[in-house]
């Protein structure tokens, strides 16, 4: 449905309405000239605002394919928030350092939030970073609502409640501008057409026609499967006096990785904030500058280049490698926008249904057999015991899911969001066809539901397209792209 946007009335009109509501008359008041008569120009206002979500050690960190034990935090966790409010909209964007929290979480934190400030829950945007290094926030399904909340999933809820409430407690005038700088030189597509069957073997007993990270440097890699999008769009915010608030900015880069083993880090997306606040000269502000940096379409995307052989690294040296690289090119093009103070807001949402992948007899007869094998038998694929345990997870899942899918109007430019790993081409697709100035695409927003491969990406195969990566129909993507353009022109109608 289309988010109604409800001017405010002025004082005089207030005091009009009060007086024929009691009886009064209202003194009458001097002619004015019509030009005078105009509503003002709204006030943009924003506030920005951190809290701590790092989980204790000991707690399972998801990103491999078995969850290990945290032993040791490399660097905190946060939940990071901006709110902008133009008079008559107000707009909540959240990014939690997490690999995927699910939509229950998110619902739940919208209507705790929704409850103290009033805000509409259709303007609120919460998304996760993908970083691979932090606890699990996920329920035992991506397709399954779970009603009952985990200890950690209860205070991530908690921290966000706390701190969009901070963030509207430090609203003040502001100022906002945008732009975008590229990196080509860390993202590459991580799915190879390769001449070899062996290396495209997939888990269920079959070949597939592309593999995801394949052997660096092999002889059988002929091409990549996708393209990449270097451009990191960012959003910068300030104070009227110039003092900087917040900047949001998003690069469809996959996580980094290279963490000792059972170490807790926010990923090179942390190493960003911490970069561009350098960067900027706004450390030690008060109220504190906020850096964020979002996920974009990078499900089919790492900063992997399969042509070349490895080159040894120390634990985090990459990361900060491409954290710096990225806030570097967001700093340069930030000496040439033009902030301004009077732009509009607006917000879309619709809830998409989507059929799920249900498994097939003939596959769920694979997964038992699997799983009966012997522990000493050979395998086909070295991670087909994990795929046959979650297509039995599957067995009895909903036919179909509710996905919600949102837009952000801030002045010209287009926020779309999604709740899934988004494939490369996607998110190009939707900035090549919006209708506004500028778009990008948050990631892993407002859910997590899997990857979301395109129909053509479907028939090549490959990790991202198996089911229990992916759970929902195979033209998914088409409809998701159909409903955010719809979305985008509803918000680009003022």
């Amino acid at each position: 449905m289309k988010v109604e946007l409800t001017r405010r009335l002025r004082l005089s009109e207030w005091s009009v309405l009060l007086a024929a509501l009691i009886g009064f008359s209202v003194i009458d008041e001097p002619a004015v000239a019509d030009d005078d008569q105009s509503d003002p120009p709204p006030v943009l206002q924003a506030g920005a605002a951190t809290a701590n979500i790092t989980p204790p050690l000991g707690s399972d960190i998801v990103g491999g394919f078995r969850p290990i034990p945290a032993r040791h935090i490399h660097d905190e966790l946060y939940v990071r928030c901006l709110v902008l409010d133009d008079g008559a909209t107000r707009l909540v964007i959240v990014m939690c350092d997490n690999v995927g929290i699910p939509r229950e979480v998110f619902d739940a934190a919208k209507a705790s939030v929704h409850g103290i400030t009033g805000i509409p829950i259709e303007h609120m945007l919460m998304a996760s970073t993908h970083t691979h290094s932090a606890a699990s926030a996920r329920g035992p399904s991506k397709v399954a609502y779970e009603t009952e909340l985990t200890s950690y999933q209860e205070f991530i809820v908690s921290r966000i409640t706390d701190v969009v409430q901070c963030a509207i407690n430090n609203l003040e005038p502001a100022r906002i501008s945008w732009g975008s700088g590229a990196e080509p030189n860390q993202v590459f597509n991580r799915r190879w057409f390769s001449t070899d069957p062996d290396v495209r073997r997939n888990p269920f007993g079959g070949i597939d026609e592309v593999r995801m990270n394949p052997p660096r440097a092999h002889e059988s890699l002929v091409k990549p499967a996708g393209p990449v999008d270097p451009e990191i769009a960012f959003l910068t915010v300030q104070s009227t006096e110039g003092r900087p608030i917040a900047l949001l900015a998003n690069y469809s880069l996959h996580y980094v990785g290279g963490v000792r083993s059972g170490d807790i880090s926010a990923d090179y997306f942390g190493m960003f904030a911490e970069r561009i606040a350098e960067l900027l000269g706004a450390e030690d502000l008060d109220p504190p500058f906020v850096g964020m940096l979002s996920n974009g379409t990078s499900a089919d995307v790492n900063n992997i280049n399969f042509r070349e052989p490895g080159q040894r690294m120390e634990p985090y040296e990459k990361m900060r490698i491409v954290a710096d690289a990225v806030a570097a090119h967001v700093y340069e093009a930030h000496q040439s926008v033009q902030f301004q103070d009077e732009i509009t807001l607006a917000a879309a949402y619709r809830e998409l249904t989507l059929k799920t992948r249900i498994p097939t007899p003939e596959l769920l007869e694979w997964a038992r057999t699997t799983l009966d094998k012997p522990e000493d038998a050979e395998q086909w694929h070295r991670v087909e015991t994990n795929y046959a345990e979650r297509v039995l997870r599957l067995e009895d899942a909903d036919e179909e899911i509710e996905v919600p899918l949102q837009v952000f109007r801030i002045g010209p430019v287009g926020i779309t969001a999604i709740p899934f790993e988004v494939f490369t081409e996607i998110g190009l697709e939707l900035k090549e066809n919006s209708p506004l100035q500028k778009t990008f695409t948050i990631s892993l927003a407002n859910g997590s539901f899997g990857y979301l491969p395109t129909p053509e990406q479907h028939e090549l195969g490959g990790y991202e397209t198996w089911l229990g990566t992916n759970f929902v129909e195979k033209e998914a993507s088409d409809k998701i792209e159909q409903t955010l353009f719809d979305l985008l022109s509803e918000v680009a109608v003022d």
